[in-house]
Formats: structure tokens, C-alpha cells, sequence
């Protein structure tokens, strides 16, 4: 673990770039070659937008990174964190309770805020709105959802303590798990199930991608599925009943253009409908 740990604290930027473009990569090979796909659609075309916001996600962290290490050195110098005032633990245990501690910060609850602030919910609808849910939805973000989630990520680091080194992991982490959950393919049921009791898995996150409500508000984890078990936000649903986007904004043409995505955030709001037969 020490070597692990060793690693990440001072991972090259080149190998964070693999991390990235591999685990794409992976997601896109299977995605094209297990036998259970739900659609049939131009891979090519498709990814354009999603990569375009992809590395606008690359830019936003590039530039900012320089905050989570010097928040990260601060709290190492100040011993200040949740982390240096728990009880010493193993560094095993640390390791595991930093990673699940920064997915509940800068994930799950950066997610979450997402929804139910309006303002912040028209900046997230352009992950929403993609109809072809595939690994490259993973970083489908508005760039103003960028500086979002990567406050919430500095602000976990900041109140936990965390080192560089499980930032570092947590970071490439929650990027493998985000590709793979969003990835268009169907594991088997009973071990898509099996997973969610412990990551979110596929079918777990795109019940949070079904067009309607409570569906579209339920399922926010990225890595630990536990947050959703715990906070009452898990819902499970048919993978084959599924429809992806956002039915408020349902112009599948449109939510394919960058510019119109770009300009998504300001257009008037308008909060996803409520799916029949069900209640909140």
C-alpha cells in the first residue's frame, strides 16, 4: 500500500493521460464487441460533442490542480482534517476511508446539490441530454460544471485532510468508474446487482440517465454505491424500459451540437416530469 500510495503522490501528468485515453479506450472496444448493446448508433458522430466537453474538463483541472496541492500541503503542515483527527488507523484504512469520504464530497454530494438547486441543474443538463449514453458520457460536462464539481473535490480535500496521494486516487478512480458505469453495455443481471451492492455499476447509474422522474433525482453515486443505500437515494429500474435524455429537452438533434450545449445553462428552467403511476 505504501508503494501505491507513493505513486499516486506524485503521479507524472503523462500517466494520468493514460489513465484517461485507456480507460476510453477499454470501455470503447467493449462497448463494440459484447453481444448486448441497446442501440445502434454512430460511435464517431456521437462522441464528437461529449469529447469536446472531455477536454474541457482536462483544461479546467489542469489549470486549478495547483489548489488541491496547496490545500493538500496545508493540511499535511497544519495536521488539519478529519483524517489526522480520527484515531490512527492502518493505512490500509486510511486509504479506504479518504477514497469513500472524498466520493461522498465530491461526487455523490456535489451530484446532488446538482439537482436540487436550480441554477445548477440547467448546468448539469447537458450531461442529461445526451440519447446515447456511452462511456464518452462520462465527462460530458458543461464547463461551468467543471469549476462545480471541482469545488466540491477542494472543498472534500480541505475539511478531510486528504494527502495528495489519495486525491490522486480518488481522482483516478472515480474516472475509471465513471467510464465504466456510463459505458453502453449490459453485464449479466444477477452480477450487474451483485456489483451495486458495492460500486455502482451500470445498470444502477442509468436508471439515473431514464428521462423521468423520481428516476432522473435518484442514483447519484460514482464510485461507492453505499451513499445511495444509505441517504434512501437508490432506486432500481428496468434497463429495458429505459429512455435516455431529459423529457423537458428532448430535441435529440439539438442536444447534439456543442453550441447549443454551450448555451444550454441560461435557457428558462424546467424540472423533468413526474414518470405515471408513481409518487414521490
Amino acid at each position: 500500500m505504501e508503494t501505491v500510495m507513493t505513486y499516486f503522490e506524485t503521479i507524472p501528468s503523462l500517466h494520468r493521460s493514460i489513465i484517461l485515453v485507456g480507460g476510453l479506450t477499454l470501455f470503447w472496444i467493449l462497448e463494440g464487441h459484447l453481444p448486448l448493446m441497446r442501440f445502434d448508433y454512430n460511435k464517431w458522430k456521437h462522441a464528437l460533442p461529449n469529447l469536446f466537453f472531455t477536454g474541457t474538463t482536462i483544461v479546467i483541472n489542469f489549470l486549478l490542480a495547483f489548489l488541491l496541492l496547496s490545500t493538500s500541503d496545508w493540511t499535511l503542515a497544519s495536521e488539519f482534517g478529519l483524517l489526522y483527527w480520527l484515531p490512527e488507523m492502518p493505512l490500509w484504512l486510511e486509504v479506504t476511508v479518504g477514497l469513500m469520504l472524498l466520493d461522498l464530497i465530491g461526487a455523490y454530494l456535489a451530484h446532488w446539490t446538482e439537482h436540487k438547486v436550480k441554477p445548477l441543474w440547467m448546468i448539469h443538463l447537458v450531461h442529461h441530454s445526451d440519447h446515447k449514453v456511452d462511456t464518452t458520457t462520462a465527462n460530458r460536462h458543461h464547463p461551468l460544471e467543471s469549476f462545480i464539481r471541482f469545488g466540491f473535490t477542494l472543498f472534500g480535500v480541505f475539511i478531510l485532510g486528504a494527502n495528495m496521494g489519495v486525491v490522486m486516487l480518488y481522482q483516478s478512480l472515480s474516472l475509471v468508474l465513471t467510464q465504466f458505469n456510463h459505458a453502453n453495455i449490459m453485464l449479466p443481471k444477477k452480477l450487474d446487482l451483485f456489483l451495486s451492492y458495492f460500486i455502482v455499476s451500470p445498470d444502477m447509474h442509468k436508471t439515473h440517465h431514464h428521462y423521468r422522474l423520481p428516476y432522473t433525482d435518484a442514483n447519484f453515486g460514482n464510485i461507492f454505491s453505499l451513499w445511495d443505500r444509505l441517504f434512501g437515494t437508490y432506486l432500481p429500474f428496468e434497463r429495458e424500459k429505459l429512455v435516455y435524455g431529459v423529457d423537458v429537452f428532448f430535441d435529440e438533434e439539438a442536444n447534439g451540437k456543442i453550441r447549443t450545449l454551450l448555451k444550454q445553462p441560461f435557457q428558462p428552467y424546467s424540472k423533468p416530469t413526474l414518470a405515471p403511476d408513481t409518487e414521490i
